[in-house]
Parts: C-alpha cells; structure tokens; sequence
C-alpha cells in the first residue's frame, strides 16, 4: 500500500495528540509501518498541535509535506485554514466549526477572519460539523474530537469495528463508552 499521509490539525487542548494516536495504534495493530510527528506551538496558551501520521507498507519519514495530506482533520476552523495548503489535490478536509481566538485576536493585533468555511469550500473537497455542540447533547463537550474523526473514518479503509478495538485500548478505561458514542455520531453524522 502506498502510503497514506494524514494531518490532524488544532489548538492545545483539544485532542489532537490522543486523536493521532488512536489512529496510528489501528494502523500498527493492522501491520502497516507507521511514523507519527507533533508539532506543539504554544499550546499551553492555545496555540497550533500539528500531528502527522503517516501509514503504509514502507514509510521513511514521518512528516508530511505540502500538497501531499491525504486527509486533514481539523478541530477549529482557523487551523483548517492555515494548514488546508497541505491537502492534496483530491484530498479530503474535515473541520469542527469552532472557533478559538488566537492570542493576537484576544489583545487586538489581528482579526479573526471571515467566512473561513465558505472560502475552504470553494477549493477543497471539504465536510464541516459543529462537533462541540454534538458532543454536548452526548452530555460531554471534550469528546468533540472523536465525533470528527468518527466523520474521518467514513474516508479510511478501516471497519468500524477495527476503530472500536483501538479506541478502547487507548482511551481512559472510564471513558470508552462516551468516546465510542462520539464517534458513532460522527460517523454516522450527515456533515454539510
């Protein structure tokens, strides 16, 4: 299998590294030759988590350069927009609708920008959820992350199944089955 090359994209604190782990553990328990990479920007203060996973018979190194991502899930919308460069051609763009402001736009440097999500759309094949409410109508706003990658599994050649086995060896042992439930809604989630 050629490798596959996948981008999880958003601020410190939302998931994104658990996120990247669940997905590189179902790739190695499947026998595929996996790199994983984190980039921590500030992440304490909200800023950028960069993780890359890269998955195949043979990887050589773990970042993925742009142009090339297979796939990029985002947790925030503003992350979708700087990293969306990185997306290939007919790649696939999944984004929680959520909005953090970064520190420039809480002390006034900058503003957040417009219409993020209609501009994404017009050049990327792109699925969008507002996965923070979702997860608050399961009763647990913080597995956001999972109703998104639950979306991202209807674009991965694994079986539900498969994710299942992964997430309950992942998560905490108390939260397996609201994890479980998260990603169920997203992957049966109709995302506009």
């Amino acid at each position: 299998m050629t490798a596959k090359n996948i981008m999880i994209v958003g601020v410190g604190g939302q998931g994104t590294l658990l996120t990247s782990r669940i997905l590189g553990g179902l790739a190695i328990d499947l026998g595929y030759d996996v790199k994983l990479s984190e980039v921590h920007g500030m992440a304490q203060r909200g800023g950028s988590v960069v993780t890359f996973v890269r998955y195949g018979d043979k990887v050589a190194e773990p970042i993925v350069e742009e142009g090339l991502a297979d796939i990029i899930i985002a947790f925030e919308r503003l992350e979708a927009y700087r990293y969306a460069h990185y997306l290939k051609k007919y790649g696939t763009l999944i984004v929680n609708d959520w909005r953090i402001d970064p520190m420039p736009v809480v002390i006034g440097a900058a503003e957040y920008p417009d219409n993020i999500l209609e501009e994404l759309s017009k050049e990327y094949r792109m699925y969008s959820v507002n996965a923070t409410e979702e997860s608050r109508k399961l009763g647990n706003s913080r597995v956001f992350n999972m109703i998104v990658l639950g979306i991202a599994a209807r674009h991965m050649d694994f079986t539900k199944g498969q994710w299942y086995d992964v997430i309950e060896k992942t998560v905490p042992p108390k939260t397996v089955d609201i994890n479980k439930q998260a990603f169920d809604v997203g992957y049966n989630l109709e995302a506009r």
